[in-house]
């Protein structure tokens, strides 16, 4: 007899249950957030999502991951726990400890479990699109208003609710979901849902470009550039053309921010010729963490160590700190405590052994979701946003590392990778039962 369609229903409704602590962290990342906080609510829900997730693992009574699984997932805490070790004091060593393992192990861990088919998984791409479209449109009304971060002498900055401390957030946040909706609307196969996050992908090109984030706009770029190839070039062009109209029109026709959006595009070319301040401050940087990692190659200077270490390898051109203001803050010298680039804060702080574990699980992640999307033969539904999210936070970390009430969101999209790329997709065992239609 053929199961009752009814009853299906009602326990499909109720499995979608499980993954509402993970949209929990997204919904909470709305909220305003103040300067120098500590820990955020979202970052108190990640910890219930990781205690959710245990609890559900266990009362589920099965195998929560596959050997392969917790060997990819389980690799960082080998190079993370000997850089703890190794921590100047006690204290950085908890509290970096604590920090790794948060982004990089637990909560993409209990993205994993509760994220067990594409129903769920769809719930959380279209919460992060919708977390962006509300901090877009902060972020909008604050350039158009003259009330975001300072940039060049004006209060024009789009910086969202995470303010000028933390002028990556928002930037961040936006491209989660450009990223996002360009994969929905590419590997959908409702139309109407195709047409809906095309529409949010090309309205959030707006407040992606009033970030006025280099690093954000080139990681974007790469990302949604190689969705478009994953589904076929001419398809690519379509789109890319599609932007490009909408780009020309909402900044330059209507002049959102048009010479400040043009300003920033020149200076990616000008890096070697005429660097500004914080080019020569970010080049300074890395030679200093190239330089820790040069006296200490195996396992690095410690958890939270680079600033302990900066001025010591750092040379002159280094500037006390970077200017914030506006958003509702005070004026204020922000110090420069990290390298802006995560492949060199593992190398300075972790060594050669941090590096190959942890960005080493982060490349086994990729190979998996990429030969797990060739597999299927063709696109899945949201296994392109889900590569595309990890193709993202992995080349924004050439110009960006953790840091921020918007890191949980990394772990997320982890999570989400490790999920295609790992998981079991428990929604297709039934329609592989039964057979072609």
């Amino acid at each position: 007899m053929r199961a009752q369609p009814a009853p299906r229903r009602a326990g499909s409704a109720l499995s979608v249950l499980s993954v509402l602590p993970v949209v929990a962290v997204v919904v909470l990342l709305g909220l305003p957030v103040a300067p120098d906080s500590g820990a955020t609510p979202a970052d108190a829900a990640s910890a219930v999502l990781v205690l959710w997730a245990v609890v559900d693992s266990a009362r589920r009574a099965r195998r929560p991951l596959t050997r392969t699984a917790a060997g990819v997932l389980g690799l960082p805490v080998v190079g993370i726990a000997v850089a703890a070790a190794g921590a100047a004091t006690t204290s950085d060593a908890i509290t970096g400890l604590a920090r790794y393992l948060q982004v990089f192990v637990l909560v993409p861990v209990a993205v994993v479990l509760l994220v067990r088919d594409r129903r769920r998984a769809r719930l959380v791409l279209w919460s992060l699109v919708g977390l962006a479209l509300w901090q877009g449109a902060i972020g909008v009304h604050q350039n158009l208003t003259g009330t975001g971060a300072l940039y060049q002498g004006a209060d024009i900055r789009a910086v969202g609710t995470f303010g000028p401390s933390d002028v990556m957030g928002m930037a961040s946040v936006v491209a989660y979901g450009v990223v996002a909706a360009t994969g929905l609307a590419l590997g959908a196969r409702a139309r109407r849902q195709r047409v809906v996050a095309a529409g949010c992908a090309l309205a959030l090109l707006v407040p992606l470009a009033l970030s006025f984030s280099r690093g954000a706009w080139i990681a974007t770029a790469v990302a949604c550039g190689a969705q478009l190839l994953l589904v076929g070039v001419r398809r690519a062009v379509q789109v890319c053309a599609a932007a490009a109209a909408a780009c020309v029109v909402l900044v330059g026709g209507l002049g959102v921010g048009a010479a400040a959006v043009q300003a920033r595009l020149t200076s990616i070319t000008q890096v070697a010729d005429a660097p500004d301040q914080s080019v020569v401050d970010r080049y300074t940087m890395w030679a200093a963490a190239a330089g820790m990692w040069r006296e200490h190659p195996v396992t690095g200077v410690g958890l939270k160590a680079f600033p302990a270490h900066r001025d010591g390898h750092a040379s002159l051109a280094l500037s006390s700190g970077s200017d914030t203001a506006g958003a509702g803050q005070a004026f204020r010298r922000q110090p420069l405590l990290s390298p802006h680039n995560m492949y060199l804060l593992l190398l300075s702080e972790q060594g050669l052994l941090g590096l190959l574990t942890v960005a080493g699980s982060w490349l086994a992640l990729l190979v998996c979701a990429l030969r797990r999307l060739r597999r299927g033969g063709g696109v899945r539904d949201c296994a392109l946003p889900a590569c595309g999210l990890l193709l993202w936070q992995l080349v924004n970390f050439l110009y960006a590392d953790i840091g921020g009430p918007s890191t949980v969101l990394t772990a997320l999209c982890f999570g989400l990778a490790a999920w295609w790329a790992l998981g079991h997709d428990e929604a297709s065992a039934p329609a592989a039962e039964s057979g072609p239609r």
